[in-house]
């Protein structure tokens, strides 16, 4: 009995004494995780052999020769310092998304063969008061422990927005955040060799303070690429895919206009999806075609149920765009028409640009509103009742038209002003209202100058299908029976009509 008595005298406390135990272990725990949120959370990459070097990187010549300087002056940094050079102590890398700034900034940490860090904008903000501006303390200080290196930051314009764009204006954690990004970024002596590039799309949302020299004082734009910069953009993504040998990578590119590095890879890539799934060996032109078609519009929805009513309208919609697009000069060349739904469209029309364009006139604009709703006119006369399939034709058709007006002064009556100033919150980081800078009469004038240009347009719609109505009828019965027409099998449709060729309606005078 004494033993059962002082077991049960020992066992509260010894279950008491475990019970502290376990609770000190979880509190030091507890506060060893909350001092590691101060602890910058930079990925660190270190090697001998780099993984990607400048010829990983295609399509960006200039911005490659910009950053070349970089590496020479970590690789070589006395060379600059007898000759009482400054090396920029920021490279800022500008431009749309997918066109390769990640992949740049780590080509040139390659290249130089020095550690890279690499962090987002939005890792540097917690909820906890003053742990971005720890982790940015914490990341210079590994910085400078490892020089010489490279530390990048994508997607800058997360932490680093103009201050005082904070809704009420107050004095958030992200403007705390930023200012010590600059006191450490001033910091920075003329031998340290710790360079910083970031990355955004949006330059002009970033504070003025983070760009002025000595900081970000360079900046290298990386754009779109241009039929060159695509065909070897190409080059370098198809090595390790087998390509068909009819497949031309220079005719590939004529038909990716527009398409960003990103864009190009990710396009390689469904074509190489597509022939393994097709068990081919190799990737063909169908399987490149196709996923063009993929990255532009979507996948194909051939499940979606449609009536032979729809079909047919949508038809006559697809073949009113490539009969009027046949007879217009200043829009680029027929290439597809398809009534298989992709993404969110019933069909649509793909028109091959034969070069890069980076300036466009008048006539371009006007010829571009006419194929645009030619869909819309060729339903009228076929059926002559309005569906809600030219919605989107008419709502870009439409913004053009403005475009025309209020931007490119291409108003005879207006002229050459500019109208409407576009109001923007930085701290939402989009347009969300158009202040009128002009009186009630201009804005009436306005609207009768957008109304004028799309009337013009739809009339020469019109007076194409009139004109043409075999050559439209014919199409869309084509279209009917194998749903897709491209390259011969499309020209076929015209051939038998004679004025194909020799006939091609001139913009009208507006």
């Amino acid at each position: 009995m004494n033993w059962i008595s002082i077991g049960a005298q020992i066992f509260p406390i010894a279950l008491m004494i475990l019970l502290i135990l376990v609770f000190m272990r979880q509190a030091q725990g507890s506060n060893n995780q909350a001092l590691s949120f101060g602890k910058s959370r930079a990925r660190m990459f270190v090697g001998n052999k780099p993984s990607i070097t400048f010829q990983d990187v295609a399509g960006v010549n200039e911005a490659k020769q910009e950053l070349m300087e970089i590496v020479e002056f970590l690789k070589y940094p006395e060379k600059f310092a007898a000759l009482g050079a400054r090396i920029p102590h920021g490279v800022l890398l500008v431009g749309p998304p997918g066109t390769g700034k990640t992949m740049l900034a780590r080509a040139v940490a390659g290249e130089a063969g020095v550690p890279f860090f690499s962090i987002s904008g939005s890792e540097f903000v917690e909820m906890f008061v003053g742990v971005g501006a720890s982790r940015v303390r914490d990341l210079f200080e590994q910085a400078k422990r490892n020089a010489p290196c490279i530390i990048f930051v994508d997607e800058i314009d997360a932490v680093g927005r103009q201050r005082g764009a904070g809704l009420g204006g107050s004095h958030d954690e992200r403007e705390q955040t930023l200012n010590q990004i600059l006191v450490e970024m001033d910091g920075f002596d003329t031998n340290t060799s710790v360079i910083v590039i970031a990355a955004t799309n949006r330059p002009d949302v970033l504070d003025p303070a983070l760009l002025r020299p000595g900081r970000f004082d360079r900046q290298v734009v990386l754009d779109r690429p241009d039929i060159v910069g695509r065909t070897a953009i190409l080059e370098v993504h198809s090595k390790g895919k087998p390509l068909d040998r009819s497949v031309e990578i220079a005719v590939l590119a004529k038909q990716t206009a527009g398409f960003s590095g990103a864009d190009l890879e990710n396009l390689l890539n469904e074509a190489a999806i597509l022939a393994a799934r097709r068990n081919k060996k190799t990737i063909g032109l169908m399987e490149l075609e196709e996923a063009v078609d993929r990255v532009m519009a979507g996948p194909e929805r051939r499940s979606r149920v449609i009536t032979d009513r729809e079909k047919e309208i949508t038809a006559y919609h697809e073949a009113g765009h490539a009969v009027v697009a046949r007879f217009l000069r200043n829009v680029d060349p027929l290439h597809k028409v398809t009534i298989i739904p992709r993404g969110m469209m019933g069909g649509y029309t793909r028109l091959l640009p034969t070069e890069d364009r980076y300036l466009y006139s008048k006539s371009m604009f006007e010829d571009t509103l006419v194929f645009a709703l030619g869909g819309r006119v060729a339903e009228d006369i076929v059926y002559g009742e309005i569906t809600t399939g030219a919605s989107n034709d008419i709502e870009r058709a439409t913004q053009m038209a403005r475009r025309m007006v209020t931007e490119y002064g291409m108003s005879k009556r207006l002229g050459l002003v500019a109208l409407g100033h576009k109001e923007e919150l930085i701290f939402l980081g989009r347009e969300i209202a158009e202040q009128k800078n002009y009186s009630e009469k201009i804005a009436e004038a306005i609207d009768e100058e957008i109304r004028q240009f799309i009337d013009t347009a739809e009339s020469r719609a019109r007076e194409i299908l009139q004109n043409h109505r075999v050559v439209l009828d014919r199409l869309a019965a084509e279209l009917m029976r194998v749903e897709t027409l491209e390259g011969e099998d499309l020209n076929r449709i015209f051939v038998d009509d004679p004025e194909i060729i020799s006939e091609r309606l001139a913009p009208a005078t507006a």
